[in-house]
């Protein structure tokens, strides 16, 4: 069983894959976890394994659900430890085809809404002078991603977001770190139309849920900036400076109409 630093978390988009397998390991190790999702249903069958669990109905899309959400982090009273920012979609196609509504709040939810609970959590942290953040980025965020252009942007700004936020807790005891998996099998596919990218890419390209999750955990603990699961990811990410980017543009096109 794993130990963890953590006195007590709150994890946004907890009804299902690495949000559900991260409550589960805070579960395991005894952690009491606030679990956020607009899936109560799914929340109440997690919720109920462990002691010290409660839950937010929130759809963090909207106004009142983010300021639940941003509420709960800030009260004093609860003092909640860890906030892992992992709710958050995608949207396959090429751009000029997409519904700008439905893009509009992937925008909102994997900007806005991670932004201002990050200001939110790291207000609280501060004063404090101990917490830990740990948003939900993605290798995508690395490079540009033609059939998941919006999505890669919208990573892009998160992993930014959170290097930035790393350095300015430096001194403070306060942890930020950045999750950014590969391929994971989880219902992310199914929401953004990417089934058919299980099909697609090899055994090997794709890392678990219960290793993407226990990464996450233990890498904002050790308070890394950036945590990438999987060597193969990892060697990605790496090389992803050295390449031209008009090369990298060029591959991540490829590699999408492969896929497609």
């Amino acid at each position: 069983m794993a130990r963890f630093p953590f006195a007590s978390a709150l994890v946004t988009g907890a009804s299902s894959g690495i949000g559900a397998e991260m409550a589960k390991q805070l579960g395991d190790a005894g952690v009491p976890t606030v679990l956020v999702a607009r899936r109560v249903e799914r929340l109440q069958e997690i919720a109920h394994r462990y002691d010290g669990f409660t839950m937010i109905e929130a759809d963090l899309g909207t106004e009142s659900g983010l300021a639940a959400v941003m509420g709960a982090v800030s009260d004093s009273e609860i003092a909640i430890d860890l906030v892992v920012n992992n709710a958050g979609f995608g949207t396959s196609g090429q751009f000029v085809d997409l519904d700008p509504g439905r893009l509009g709040e992937e925008i909102d939810l994997n900007v806005k809404a991670l932004t201002k609970i990050s200001n939110a959590a790291l207000g609280a942290m501060r004063e404090r002078g101990s917490g830990y953040l740990l948003n939900v980025s993605s290798v995508a965020s690395f490079q540009p991603a033609p059939g998941l252009a919006v999505y890669a942007a919208t990573k892009a700004y998160v992993t930014s977001l959170t290097e930035a936020l790393h350095e300015e807790m430096r001194a403070t005891g306060v942890h930020v770190s950045a999750l950014c998996p590969g391929l994971t099998k989880t219902e992310f596919q199914e929401r953004s139309n990417t089934s058919e990218y299980e099909a697609t890419f090899p055994d090997f390209a794709w890392t678990s849920v219960e290793s993407v999750a226990s990464a996450g955990l233990a890498g904002v603990a050790k308070n890394r900036a950036i945590i990438v699961p999987g060597a193969l990811y990892k060697g990605l990410v790496a090389t992803s400076g050295v390449v031209p980017r008009s090369v990298a543009r060029r591959l991540s096109a490829m590699a999408s109409t492969i896929r497609t």
